[in-house]
C-alpha cells in the first residue's frame, strides 16, 4: 500500500567538517550541545565549547588530514538519501528525502526549511543511528521538538518518528553479509575473533539518566551474531571517549590489548554503531586501533566496512519507511516515554563518596575552575590577582 500526497523522509545524522577549515567551527557546535556536555550553569556552555574546540582543533585537523582533509559523511549520507529515494520509488512509494545534520551543513534547520518549501504533508523522521542514545538521536529529537513548537507551519505536517531500528531484519542481514565477506578473507575464518566497537557514552548517561544505549548495543551485537550464525568468539567494546568522567567499558584500546595478551592473532573489527564511514572508522579504527593491535601481537587486522549504500541496507531503510507510513504516528514527545522515560537532561542526586555523580561534578568543577583561571590570565583581574598569587 502506497501513501498519496507529498511524502518526505528526514534522515538525521551527526555531520562532519567538509574541509580542514571547518574543523574548529564543527567542534564548537558539537561541544555547545548540552546533550554532549552537561553543565550546572547554562551560560558556561558556549565559553566551555570555545575552550575545548580551541584546544582540540589542531589535533583533530591532523586526524582529518589522515583521511583526506575532511569527513566523507555528508557525501555518503546524501548518496544514501538518493539510494533510499530510488528504492522507495521502485517499491511504488514516491518520497522526497532530506538530510539534516546536527552539527554541520546541511543543518537540521536547513532541512526543515526545505521541507516547508516543498509543502511536505507526511514526514518520516529516521535517525541514521541504529541504537538510541541521548547524545545522538536524543539530541536531534530535542532540537526538532523545539522547532515544531516554535513554527506553526511545521505543526501542519503529519509526521512520525522512528526512535531506533537495530532489530530490523534487513539491517542485521546487511551487517552479517558484510562481516562474512571479510571473515572469508582470513586463512582460517572460524578462528577469527570478532570485535564489535561501538561509540561510547558517559556511564552516568546509562546509570543515572536511563539511556537505553548500552542495552540496545548489547542486544544488537547478539542479534548480529545470531544472524551471522558462525562459531567465532566475539567481544564488545566502546571507543571515542573524551573528558574526565568514566565512559562505558571496556574501552576499545584496552580490549584489543587484552586480546593480544591472550594470544589472539586474527581480529575482525565491526563498527556496530556506525552506518557511514567517517572519522571514527577511517582514522580511529583503521589507523589508531590497527597500530594498537599490531603492538599487541595481532598479525591479521581487518575491519568490516560501514553499510553506506549497501543494497541490502538500503532495502532495510526503505522497509522501515514503509512500515512507519502504515503505522500509527509516533510523536517526538512520546519517544522518551518509550525509551524508559529517559531524562534528556539527567537530574543527578548528590551522594558522598566516590560515586558517579561525584565524579561528574568533580570534572565539572575542575573545568569551571580552569575557565576562571584562563579568563583571569587573559584579563589580568580576578581573585588570584586580588590576593597577590598572580
Amino acid at each position: 500500500m502506497t501513501v498519496n500526497g507529498r511524502v518526505g523522509v528526514l534522515l538525521l545524522n551527526l555531520g562532519g567538517p567538509d574541509q580542514i577549515e571547518d574543523v574548529g567551527p564543527f567542534l564548537f557546535n558539537l561541544f555547545s550541545d548540552p546533550e554532549i556536555i552537561r553543565l550546572p550553569f547554562k551560560w558556561l556552555q558556549r565559553p566551555l565549547a570555545w575552550w575545548i574546540s580551541t584546544l582540540r582543533t589542531k589535533k583533530s585537523q591532523e586526524n582529518y588530514r589522515q583521511i583526506g582533509g575532511g569527513s566523507p559523511l555528508r557525501q555518503i549520507t546524501e548518496a544514501q538519501a538518493q539510494a533510499l529515494q530510488d528504492q522507495l520509488q521502485a517499491l511504488g512509494q514516491e518520497a522526497q528525502i532530506y538530510v539534516g545534520m546536527r552539527y554541520w551543513h546541511p543543518f537540521t534547520e536547513e532541512a526543515i526549511a526545505r521541507i516547508k518549501r516543498d509543502r511536505i504533508e507526511r514526514l518520516v523522521i529516521l535517525p541514521l543511528y541504529p541504537q538510541f542514545s541521548i547524545s545522538t538521536s536524543g539530541s536531534s529529537f530535542r532540537l526538532l521538538e523545539r522547532l515544531w513548537h516554535e513554527d506553526p507551519k511545521i505543526q501542519r505536517i503529519e509526521y512520525t518518528v522512528i526512535p531506533s531500528w537495530y532489530k530490523q531484519p534487513g539491517y542485521l542481514q546487511s551487517m552479517s553479509q558484510l562481516m562474512a565477506q571479510e571473515l572469508n578473507q582470513f586463512p582460517d575464518p572460524e578462528q577469527v575473533h570478532i570485535f564489535f566497537s561501538a561509540h561510547g557514552v558517559p556511564r552516568n548517561y546509562v546509570e543515572e539518566a536511563g539511556d537505553p544505549y548500552q542495552h540496545e548495543i548489547e542486544e544488537c551485537t547478539e542479534l548480529i551474531m545470531q544472524t551471522l550464525n558462525r562459531p567465532n568468539p566475539h567481544t564488545l567494546a566502546y571507543q571515542s571517549r573524551v573528558g574526565p568522567v568514566e565512559w562505558l567499558q571496556p574501552y576499545t584500546e584496552d580490549a584489543i590489548q587484552n586480546l593480544g595478551a591472550q594470544g589472539v592473532t586474527d581480529l575482525l573489527v565491526v563498527p556496530i554503531s556506525f552506518v557511514s564511514e567517517h572519522i571514527e572508522t577511517l582514522q580511529e579504527i583503521d589507523i589508531e586501533y590497527r597500530e594498537v593491535a599490531e603492538h599487541a601481537g595481532i598479525r591479521n587486522f581487518r575491519r568490516v566496512p560501514a553499510p553506506n549504500t549497501n543494497p541490502v541496507f538500503i532495502e532495510a531503510m526503505a522497509q522501515l519507511v514503509l512500515e512507519a507510513l502504515k503505522s500509527p504516528s509516533l510523536k517526538l514527545a512520546q519517544v522518551t516515554q518509550m525509551k524508559k522515560k529517559v531524562k534528556m537532561y539527567p537530574q543527578e542526586r548528590w551522594q558522598w563518596g566516590m560515586t558517579t555523580a561525584a565524579e561528574v561534578w568533580n570534572g565539572r568543577l575542575a573545568m569551571i575552575g580552569f575557565i576562571a583561571l584562563l579568563i583571569e590570565l587573559i584579563s589580568g583581574h580576578g581573585l588570584l590577582h586580588l590576593v597577590g598569587i598572580l
